[in-house]
C-alpha cells in the first residue's frame, strides 16, 4: 500500500507479468478493496494508490497476509493453475504461478505435468517454453467448453441456486481466494444473475422443459460466452452443422434468447455463438416428457430404444416390451443424451462406481444391448450407468404401498438413483414420483407419505436428507418412520384430495381420445401423384369430417416437419406424418395407401420408398394425457417386427383390432398407475 502510488510498470516488472495482466487483475483488486470501503486511484503520471480510512487498510493488509499462507490441496492448485492459464491471453511465467499459490516452481512444473492430461482430452494442448513461461492452446470452443466444465464441476444446483439468491449487493470477501470464487472471476457475478433472470423469464419460450442441471450449464455458457465476445474472443461454428440446426426449434429459442441478451448487455450475438446455444438446447437433459414421442426426430430414437428393451429382455429373460413406462423414459433420455455423443459434449456419472458394483449383470447386458443397437457410435460407460438404472428402475416396479417424493438437484439423474434403492430396500413403497429441487416450490407435499431429498430442501413436511446411494442407517430410519406413519393415517385414507380430482379429469382425457382415435380411425386409397398432393387430399378428407380447419396450415405444418428430418421408417414402406397445429380440431389417427408410390427420406437420413402414409395430428393445446395416447400410437409402429408388418401390409379391421385392444390395455395401465 504505496503511500505515494505505484505504476502499473513498476508493479509488472515486480510480478515479472506483462503490464496487460497487470490491467486485468486490476478489475478483481478493485472488488476486494471495496469490500473494506476503500478507493482505487488511478493518477495518470502518479500511478495507482488505495485510499480511505487507516483501519480499514490495516484490516486488508492482515486479510492478505492471512491469504498469502493458504495451503491448497494438489487438485484444488491444479484447479487454481487451469484458471490463471485459461483466463490469460498470453504466457504465464511459473514463477508468477508459484508466488501466487505460495509452492516452489518444482511443485508448479509437476501440477502441469497432471494438467497436461485434463488439458489433452479437452483437444487443447500446453505450451511450455523456457523463458517463455506455459499457456494452454487451442480453439475458443474448447477453451469455452473446459472452463464450463470446471465451472460446473464445482456448482451443484443447490450452490448455483443459493448464489442467484444471494443480494449482488452484498459482497463477501470470505470466499475470495477459494476455488469457487477464483471459478466465478470467469464470468461477471452480476452478468450471471442478470441472465439467469432472462432464462427464467423466458422458460415458457423454451421448446421444453429442461432439468436443473442443464439450465445451469446453459446460464454458465451464456455468461461464458458473452464475457468471451466483451474481450473480442469470437467463436468458430462449422457453416455447414450451422445450416442443418437453422431448421430445428432449438434454433429458433436460441435467436430470442441472443435477441434478449445482445440487447441488455448492447452487444451483437453472431450466429456463431446462436449455433453454440443451439446445441446446448439440442443436449439437454428433460424434465418433462409429455408429448416429446410426436415432437422432431423421436421417433428415430425410439426404434433403437424398442431394440434395446428386445435385447435386454431376451438376455435376462424378463419380457420388458409391454412397459410403456421405461420404453418413454429411454426415449425421452437418449436423444438428449445422443446428440451430446455425437458432438463430443461430454457425459458426467458420479455414480458410475457405485451402478457397476450394485448391477453388475445388468451393466454387462445393456452395455452389450447398447453396443449392437448403436454398432457405429462409441456409447461411453458413464452413459450405459444411465440407461442401467431405467432398466433397474423397470425391474423393481412394484405395485402395492407407501406414495414416496424423491429430490434430488436435477430431478433426473440422483433421484432416479434414489428411486430404484428406494424400492429395493422398502418393498412397500409402490408410487415414486421424482421432482428437481427446482420444483419443490411449486408442489404440495401434503399428498406424499414419505419425502426423501438428495439437497437441503425448505418445506414445513419432515423429510429425510440422504446419500443417493442410501446407507443402512438410512433406510432403517425410513422404515421406523413409515411404520408409526402407516398406523396413524389408516383413519385418513378415504378424505377426497385436489390430485384424486385431477387424476380423474386426466383418466378422462385418456378415455376420450381413445374413443375419439378408434372412432375417427380410416384407411383409404389416394391416387395422388406427388407427395404434396397426397397430403393435401388426405387434409381435405379429415376438414370434410371436422377433424381439421384450414388444412392448407396443417399440410405447411407436415411439409415443414418433414424438411426437419426424414420420417420414413427405415426397412418398411411407411412414413409417419406428424403435427401439433392449431388447425388441428381432434386428435387423428388415419392411415392412406398411395396408388403412386413416393420416394421419401427416412428416419436414417436415406431415400426410401413410401406406400403407406400414416398420420397422426394433435391440436396444439392438447392435455397431457391426449399427448400420451398419441405418443403410445406412435411407439405401437415401431413396437417390434410383427407390428411394423402389420402397418406395412394389414387391412383396415386388422389394424383397428389391433389400435383397440392395445389401446384398452394402454388404458388400465394408466388407470392403475393413477390408483396408486
Amino acid at each position: 500500500m504505496h503511500p505515494k502510488g505505484v505504476t502499473v510498470g513498476e508493479i509488472a516488472k515486480q510480478l515479472d507479468v506483462s503490464e496487460r495482466t497487470v490491467h486485468r487483475d486490476l478489475k478483481g483488486v478493485e472488488q476486494v478493496i471495496e469490500a473494506y470501503d476503500l478507493q482505487l486511484i488511478k493518477k495518470a503520471g502518479v500511478g495507482i494508490q488505495i485510499v480511505g480510512d487507516e483501519d480499514k487498510k490495516h484490516q486488508l493488509q492482515m486479510y492478505l497476509f492471512r491469504l498469502s499462507h493458504t495451503e491448497y490441496t494438489p487438485e484444488e492448485r491444479q484447479t487454481m493453475i487451469l484458471i490463471a492459464l485459461l483466463e490469460s491471453g498470453e504466457p504465464v511465467k511459473l514463477i508468477s504461478l508459484a508466488n501466487d499459490l505460495n509452492v516452489t516452481v518444482a511443485t508448479i512444473s509437476n501440477d502441469l505435468d497432471k494438467i497436461e492430461e485434463k488439458v489433452k482430452k479437452h483437444s487443447l494442448s500446453l505450451v511450455r517454453k523456457r523463458g517463455y513461461g506455459v499457456e494452454i492452446c487451442g480453439s475458443e470452443a474448447a477453451k469455452r467448453k473446459m472452463m464450463s466444465e470446471l465451472l460446473f464441476d464445482h456448482f451443484d444446483e443447490s450452490h448455483f441456486f443459493s448464489l442467484m439468491k444471494e443480494s449482488i449487493q452484498k459482497k463477501s470477501t470470505d470466499l475470495v481466494n477459494t476455488v469457487t470464487e477464483k471459478l466465478l472471476g470467469f464470468v461477471d457475478k452480476k452478468k450471471l444473475f442478470m441472465i439467469e433472470q432472462e432464462i427464467e423469464a423466458m422458460k415458457d419460450d423454451l421448446p421444453f422443459t429442461i432439468a436443473d442441471s442443464s439450465y445451469i450449464a446453459l446460464v454458465i455458457h451464456l455468461a461464458l460466452a458473452i464475457e468471451r465476445i466483451m474481450q473480442g474472443e469470437a467463436i468458430h461454428f462449422d457453416a455447414q452443422h450451422l445450416q442443418t440446426i437453422r431448421a430445428t426449434k432449438e434454433y429458433e429459442t436460441a435467436e430470442k434468447i441472443a435477441k434478449r441478451l445482445g440487447d441488455i448487455f448492447h452487444i451483437v450475438i453472431p450466429n456463431e455463438e446462436i449455433g453454440y446455444i443451439t446445441m446446448h438446447l439440442m443436449g439437454a437433459k428433460l424434465r418433462a416428457r409429455r408429448g416429446y414421442m410426436l415432437e422432431e426426430a423421436s421417433l428415430e430414437i425410439a426404434m433403437k430404444v424398442q431394440e434395446l428393451i428386445r435385447f435386454v429382455s431376451d438376455e435376462i429373460g424378463v419380457d420388458f416390451t409391454d412397459d410403456y413406462p421405461l420404453y418413454e423414459d429411454l426415449v425421452v433420455h437418449l436423444k438428449p443424451a445422443l446428440y451430446r455423443i455425437q458432438h463430443h459434449m461430454g457425459i458426467t456419472n458420479p455414480l458410475l462406481h457405485k451402478i457397476m458394483q450394485d448391477y453388475s449383470e445388468l451393466f454387462d447386458v445393456v452395455e452389450r444391448g447398447v453396443g449392437h443397437v448403436f454398432p457405429h457410435m462409441t456409447v461411453p460407460r458413464e452413459e450405459v450407468g444411465y440407461l442401467v438404472l431405467h432398466f433397474a428402475s423397470a425391474l423393481l416396479r412394484d405395485k402395492q404401498g407407501v406414495r414416496a417424493l424423491v429430490i434430488c438437484s436435477s430431478g433426473i439423474g440422483t433421484a432416479k438413483i434414489l428411486a430404484t434403492r428406494l424400492k429395493k430396500e422398502i418393498p412397500d413403497i409402490s408410487h415414486i414420483e421424482q421432482k428437481s429441487f427446482f420444483d419443490v416450490r411449486y408442489m404440495d407435499v401434503n399428498e406424499y407419505d414419505l419425502i426423501v431429498s438428495t439437497v437441503p430442501i425448505h418445506t414445513s413436511r419432515p423429510y429425510f436428507l440422504v446419500n443417493p446411494m442410501l446407507s443402512e442407517e438410512e433406510v432403517a430410519s425410513i422404515r421406523q418412520f413409515l411404520k408409526k406413519k402407516m398406523f396413524s393415517s389408516r383413519a385418513q385414507k378415504a378424505i377426497p384430495t385436489k390430485r384424486g380430482i385431477e387424476k380423474i379429469r386426466s383418466i378422462q382425457v385418456v378415455s376420450e381420445t381413445i374413443v375419439q382415435l378408434l372412432n375417427g380411425f380410416s384407411m383409404r386409397e389416394l391416387f395422388s401423384c406427388t407427395l404434396q398432393d397426397a397430403l393435401i387430399d388426405a387434409c381435405t378428407q379429415l376438414e370434410q369430417h371436422g377433424v381439421i380447419r384450414t388444412k392448407g396450415l396443417v399440410v405447411e405444418e407436415l411439409l415443414r416437419r418433414e424438411q426437419a428430418g426424414g420420417l420414413g421408417i427405415p426397412n418398411t414402406s411407411l412414413a409417419l406424418y406428424h403435427a401439433r397445429s392449431e388447425a388441428v380440431l381432434l386428435p387423428s389417427f388415419t392411415i392412406y395407401t398411395l396408388t403412386h408410390p413416393q420416394t421419401v427420406i427416412g428416419m436414417d437420413q436415406r431415400p426410401m420408398q413410401m406406400d403407406r402414409l400414416l398420420l397422426l395430428l394433435a391440436p396444439k393445446d392438447a392435455q397431457d394425457g391426449m399427448l400420451q395416447v398419441l405418443s403410445h400410437v406412435s411407439s405401437l409402429i415401431i413396437k417390434d417386427g410383427e407390428s411394423m408388418e402389420l402397418f406395412s401390409k394389414g387391412n383396415k379391421e386388422q389394424i383397428h383390432t389391433f389400435l383397440s385392444t392395445q389401446l384398452e390395455k394402454f388404458f388400465y395401465e394408466q388407470l392403475q398407475q393413477h390408483k396408486e
